[in-house]
C-alpha cells in the first residue's frame, strides 16, 4: 500500500488501515523511517515492526516483483475526455460539489473501502483527485485489491483544470 509521507500521511493511514494494532512494516526513502514511525505513534499506530534498510532501492535490487501504476499527464486526459470516458474522482464531496467535470463520478477516498468492490474492472478508468496523493492512494489499494484496468492522472483535478484552461484561450 503506497500512502505518500509527503502528504497527510498520518491520518490517511488511520482512515484506510483503521486498525491501529495491524502491523506495519515501512518501506521509505532513505532516513525518513524515523519520520514514518513518529507520524505514525501520534495517531496511535505503535506497531511498526520495521523498515526495510535503503528503501525501495533496496527491494528493487533483490530482484522481486515491482508494481508499478500507469499514469498519464493531465494533457493526454484532457484529449482523451469525452462521453464514452470514465472517470472517478477521489475528492471529498464536497470539493466535487464545487467544481468537477461533466461525466465524472466521485468516489472519495475517504470511502474506498465502501464502494471499491462495485467497480467493474472490465471496464477501463480514469483515476484523480485535486493534485495526485489522494489518487495514488486509491490507486495501490485498487491495485492491492487485483484491479488494473486504471489509469492515474498525473496532476489531478487542478492540472486537468488547467489544460482546459490553456484549450479555451
Amino acid at each position: 500500500m503506497n500512502i505518500g509521507l509527503k502528504g497527510t500521511f498520518a491520518p490517511w493511514v488511520g482512515a484506510i488501515i483503521q486498525n491501529v494494532r495491524q502491523p506495519i512494516l515501512l518501506v521509505t526513502e532513505n532516513g525518513k523511517h524515523e519520520e514514518a514511525i513518529t507520524r505514525l505513534s501520534r495517531v496511535g499506530f505503535d506497531n511498526v515492526v520495521g523498515y526495510l534498510e535503503g528503501g525501495f532501492e533496496t527491494w528493487k535490487k533483490t530482484g522481486k516483483k515491482i508494481c508499478s501504476i500507469h499514469r498519464i499527464s493531465a494533457r493526454e486526459f484532457v484529449a482523451k475526455m469525452n462521453d464514452d470516458v470514465l472517470a472517478i474522482d477521489v475528492r471529498k464531496e464536497s470539493e466535487y460539489s464545487e467544481s468537477s467535470f461533466k461525466g465524472t463520478y466521485n468516489k472519495p477516498l475517504a470511502d474506498i473501502n465502501q464502494w471499491i468492490g462495485k467497480i467493474n474492472n472490465l471496464n477501463h478508468f480514469y483515476l484523480y483527485c485535486q493534485g495526485g496523493y489522494r489518487s495514488m492512494i486509491a490507486a495501490s489499494l485498487l491495485y492491492r485489491r487485483g484491479y488494473t484496468n486504471f489509469t492515474e492522472v498525473e496532476g489531478g483535478y487542478t492540472a486537468i483544470s488547467q489544460v482546459m484552461a490553456e484549450l479555451i484561450k
